[in-house]
This record gives C-alpha cells, structure tokens and sequence, in this order.
C-alpha cells in the first residue's frame, strides 16, 4: 500500500473514509452533483473530486485529511449544503475538493415533539414533509430545494419570521466539525460563544453537521401573488410604509412588494406576495385589503392559495427553477419609508437602461421587511447580527435577476452592483441607509461581516482565534463571507 503522504487528496480522502464517498470527474456521481446546483454559474466549478460524508466522524476525518501538513495540505476546500448560493466559487472549490454535505439529510422529531435535529445537509422541504402532517413546523427557509445549513447560518428569513424571530435565533444547537477535526456541540450551555458566532457567522468557524431547531404548532397558510401597473407606485409606496411602520406590523403577517421588468414583453409590473401565517377559514386577511384594492394587470387576478409549507415551497421553486436561467442577487438595506419606496422604484427604473439587449431578461427588485420582531425574537444580541440596538423596521432591498446567456454575465452584474449602489446613495440622502447586509441575499463583492458592526466583527474575531487559531476557515475555505483580519 501507497504511503498516503504520496498519495493525491482525493486518492487519500478515498482511503480514509472509502472510495464510494469520493466522486471523480468523468463519474456519473461527479456530473450529478454539478448539475445539483441552483445556478449554472456555480455549476460550472469544477473541483479535483467530490466528497460525500455520511456521518458527522466522515466530515471530521475528511477536515483532519485536508488540514494536516503530514498528507502535504493544507488543501483548499468548499462546503455545500443546498448548493443554492449562486456565484461561482461560494460552495465549490475549482481545482479543491468540495465537501458536499448532503449526506448528512437525516430530519428526526424530539420525542416531545418540541425540537427537530436535521442534518446540515438537508433541505427545507424535507423538513416540512416531516412537520406539516403533524401540524407543526419550523422558522425555515421559503423555497424548496434551499438547505438547512447555509440559510441558517446566514441568519435565515421565513413566513414565520416576524412571529417567531430569524431562523438562526431558532436554533437551540448545533454540532460542529473543527478545523482540528474535533466534533462539538454548541448551545446555551457549552461552547456559548460559537452557538452566538454561528447565528449569521457563516462558514468561518467549522463545518456545521447537525442543527437542532425549535418546532411550533402551525396549520395551513394563506398566500395570495398579485401585479399592479407601475403607474400605482405612489399608492404602493403609501400602502406599504404604512404596513411596515413596526406600530402597525401584525406579525403573521410576511409579505414583499417590488416591480419587475421582462424584456420578451418589453413591460415593467409592480408585484406583490403576500403571506399570512394564521389564515381564518377563506377568508381574506383584513390586513391586505388595501393592496388587494389596487388595480390589478389586466388577466392577472390575484392567485390566492390555502396551503401548508411543503406547497407553498414547492410554488416558489417554479419562479426560479435550478439551472432554468441565470442567476444572481444582491442587497442593501434601508428603513422603509414611503419616500425611500418610492425612490427605490425609481431606481429600479433608471436601471433598466444599463441592460439593453440582455437576452431572456427578467430584472426584479423586492422589499422585503424586517419588523422589529423578527430580530427581537429569542434576544436581538443572541447572534451575530449587530442589529440589537435596532428598534424599527427595516427592508431588505433585493435584486434578483435572471438571464439566458453567459455573454451578457458582466453586463448584469454590473448593472445589479451600479442599482445597488444608486440604492444606497438614495437612502443616505434621505437620512434611512443601515449598514446591515442579508448574507443569504449577499453578492461576493458586498463586505457582510462588516456590516453587522464594530463590536460584533470583534467578537468574531475573538471567537474564530479561540476556534481556529490557524485561519483555515478564513483562508483555505473558498466560499462564505470572510471575518476581516484584525487591526
């Protein structure tokens, strides 16, 4: 037998935990985890192999291999989960080895019912498989397909936000891999400081393998998508600083607004989904009478649905279905008054003059609110986001485009990054811009970490030289948003 020092990481990785869980290029597994990612940028990585742990010591043994010196590393690698991030290189590393997670999928209920243990690996639609025929559910992530271990650790907006709080500060523990190999649990009680660093902390602490979420009792939901013409973007913007004043916030309610552009028909739309978590019967929740009321595009009647979780996740993938297109995002945030909606709409509408013959073009801006609630719920200083001093609603502004060719890629990011930017610029002249960024929304030019604060960026600092003294996560781990170097 080879000396595994001589041997190629991957030859090595197949040794150590078996051939079986190490997929080649040209491998019928190889090609079937790329075309598992959502967006065809992030695709089209190609890494030295694959890995596929089955179980948390798999993951440990994997870390243990690409980190020692003594097998010629460290080598560099990427963790997905869901695969659901869209840009090249945030959960596959070309020319490493990408660790995919999605082995560890297993969704087990508390014997009390009160808790559910999910593999990182899983996806939001297994969970609520699992839940909805038992009348509960969980503060997960919106779309089918999306996983458990990234939307999490990014901090993790749901339907069920404003009523239950961010997804992460749902989490009662987590088990992670270290950059020494070792397993640990962290909650409450032990290794308290990387069960907070974890809550939006991302990837730069270890590899997250289990994550233990708290359940509640839920029925079905109400859901209505409605499109307005743009002319009605005064009464839009009216209508809705007023539902998103944290006084008047009803907090089953989860709603967005934002327009639309489609270059096959050559028109702009106002759209609006609406959610509401505590559906009476049919009828119609009172709080959206006053958008319901709107003029609607003509044949396009509101379509309202009465469903549990596991539908209306699966409806969401059919707006953006994996490799169908491609794709991006990115995010600023702001304090949603009707003068910064308004102003955001015309933001959006000088942009469209940066995407002249995009082929297959679908540009989309949503405001998506962050009532006080969703970030007060289970402590507002119980994560990483820095956003415990914050007392009124904020909006997360996202562009979310979609195309058809690779040759217009630049073009649209560009054009995303310049509307951001005229976004930003917009809401510090009105006195509303907030530093935060929604990492799950974040593009790879957008410094994350940074935005959640002086004080918290130090605390991670703190903790990711406590739990990875050597910066592996920081600087061998592609993907994720990165803790700055300290001063």
């Amino acid at each position: 037998m080879a000396d595994s020092t001589s041997l190629h990481p991957c030859e090595a990785l197949a040794a150590r935990i078996g051939a079986d869980k190490v997929l080649l290029p040209g491998s019928t597994g190889y090609d079937a985890s790329l075309s598992s990612y959502f967006s065809p940028q992030a695709a089209a990585v190609r890494p030295t192999c694959f890995v596929t742990p089955q179980t948390a010591t798999d993951v440990s043994d994997v870390v243990k291999l690409l980190t020692s010196s003594d097998n010629g590393g460290p080598y560099d690698f990427a963790v997905r989960a869901g695969g659901h991030t869209w840009f090249a290189n945030a959960n596959s590393a070309p020319g490493g080895i990408t660790i995919d997670l999605r082995g560890l999928n297993s969704v087990d209920l508390s014997a009390d019912k009160s808790s559910v243990s999910i593999g990182a690996g899983a996806t939001w639609d297994a969970v609520y498989g699992k839940l909805d025929p038992l009348g509960l559910s969980v503060a997960g992530g919106r779309v089918a397909g999306v996983g458990v271990g990234g939307l999490t650790l990014g901090g993790g907006i749901s339907y069920f936000g404003p009523r239950e709080g961010w997804t992460c500060n749902q989490v009662t523990s987590f088990e992670v891999v270290l950059a020494d190999g070792s397993v640990v649990e962290a909650d409450e009680r032990q290794n308290a400081d990387l069960w907070w660093g974890l809550r939006g902390g991302s990837n730069n602490f270890g590899i997250v393998t289990r994550i233990i979420l708290t359940t509640f009792e839920q029925g079905l939901l109400w859901s209505a998508l409605t499109l307005n013409p743009v002319t009605e973007v005064d009464r839009q913007a009216r209508i809705y600083a007023e539902l998103m004043a944290a006084e008047n916030y009803d907090e089953n309610a989860s709603f967005l607004t934002g327009w639309a552009f489609a270059s096959q028909q050559g028109l702009s739309v106002t759209l609006n989904q609406l959610v509401y978590t505590r559906p009476v019967a049919d009828e119609t929740p009172a709080i959206y009478n006053p958008i319901l009321d709107l003029p609607a595009i003509r044949n396009a009647s509101a379509t309202t649905v009465i469903a549990n979780m596991s539908t209306l996740a699966q409806n969401s993938v059919a707006l953006q279905r994996p490799q169908a297109a491609r794709y991006m995002t990115a995010t600023v945030t702001f304090v949603p008054t009707e003068a910064m909606i308004r102003a955001t709409y015309d933001a959006f509408d000088a942009s469209l003059s940066l995407l002249q013959g995009v082929a297959g073009l679908m540009w989309a801006v949503n405001l998506e609110p962050l009532p006080p609630q969703i970030y007060t719920r289970g402590g507002a200083d119980a994560n990483a986001l820095g956003l415990a001093e914050q007392s009124g609603s904020l909006v997360v502004c996202l562009v979310s485009p979609s195309w058809s060719d690779t040759a217009h890629d630049e073009q649209v990011y560009e054009a995303a990054r310049s509307l951001m930017a005229d976004v930003e610029d917009r809401a510090k002249k009105l006195g509303v811009y907030h530093p935060y960024i929604y990492l799950d929304y974040a593009a790879p030019w957008q410094a994350v970490i940074q935005g959640y604060g002086e004080e918290s960026v130090k605390k991670l600092q703190k903790l990711r030289k406590r739990v990875d003294p050597g910066h592996v996560f920081t600087r061998k781990v592609t993907g994720g948003f990165k803790i700055p170097d300290e001063c």
